[in-house]
């Protein structure tokens, strides 16, 4: 899948949605559309098996683009900030693993499509942030629920509330990254960290996603009754008898995603 500034590239079974408009690769409504259409065909390109979201060795995505929004009613945002969140969530919702490989600035819609990622690979130099309220706005495309989710309520409000930026080594103490690496390491150890999932038991896999990110948006004993749901319906595919059958005759299973 190619488009003017994202682009989806597929080699050894990882998915590239890189994103490419210079000089700061800002989140205008173009782009942001792009990335659904980039996320949709992740999901359903069966060659796809993990996925990296990747701004180049410069900037990971340093915002929204503010010329765009300036002089936008609220009759115009009304209709196009749904659009703009359910972009973002097209990302979340790929049910593979997905990293975010974070250099230069990961600002405001930057920072918030970091957030959809399953982990956040940091560059030691990077800054992460959510900078909307020296607008005069708030995070409009899921900062004010994940972050809070990822980080907890009182780290979240003091970030968004401040609209100041994180470094590398405050966003790994609080969970806001996962790994920090020199800034020329970034993309090889994201790509390391889900080179893994490659070939792995991929409904499986998607059947995990979907437990954790579904019972988080539930209370325990909604989660308890989707993770059964899903645990029991894993007993149709064809892996879970490879897997099991691999166990009992002691040798590593060949998974096929059926």
């Amino acid at each position: 899948m190619v488009g003017e500034f994202v682009n989806l590239e597929i080699a050894d079974g990882i998915g590239v949605i890189r994103l490419d408009r210079p000089p700061m690769n800002a989140l205008n409504a173009q782009v942001q559309e792009e990335l659904r259409a980039a996320a949709h065909a992740a999901t359903n390109d069966a060659d796809v098996y993990a996925v990296i979201v990747y701004g180049g060795p410069k900037v990971f995505a340093a915002g929204a683009d503010i010329k765009e929004m300036a002089d936008m009613t609220y009759a115009q945002m009304a209709v196009r900030a749904g659009a703009l969140s359910s972009a973002f969530d097209a990302v979340a919702r790929i049910p593979k693993p997905v990293v975010a490989a974070i250099t230069g600035y990961a600002l405001g819609g930057g920072c918030e499509l970091a957030l959809a990622c399953d982990w956040r690979v940091v560059g030691s130099d990077a800054k992460l942030g959510q900078p909307e309220i020296k607008l005069g706005i708030i995070p409009g495309a899921g900062g004010t629920q994940r972050l809070p989710r990822l980080v907890g309520p009182a780290r979240a409000k003091d970030i968004i509330l401040t609209g100041r930026m994180v470094d590398a080594a405050e966003a790994l103490a609080i969970g806001l990254a996962d790994r920090v690496v020199e800034p020329e390491k970034v993309f090889d150890e994201a790509l390391a960290l889900v080179s893994q999932y490659v070939r792995g038991p991929v409904q499986a896999i998607r059947a995990a996603k979907l437990a954790i990110d579904g019972g988080l948006d539930n209370d325990l004993a909604s989660g308890l009754a989707w993770e059964s749901q899903l645990f029991a319906g894993l007993f149709a595919t064809e892996d879970k008898t490879e897997g099991m059958t691999a166990f009992v005759e002691k040798r590593k299973p060949g998974f096929e995603g059926r």
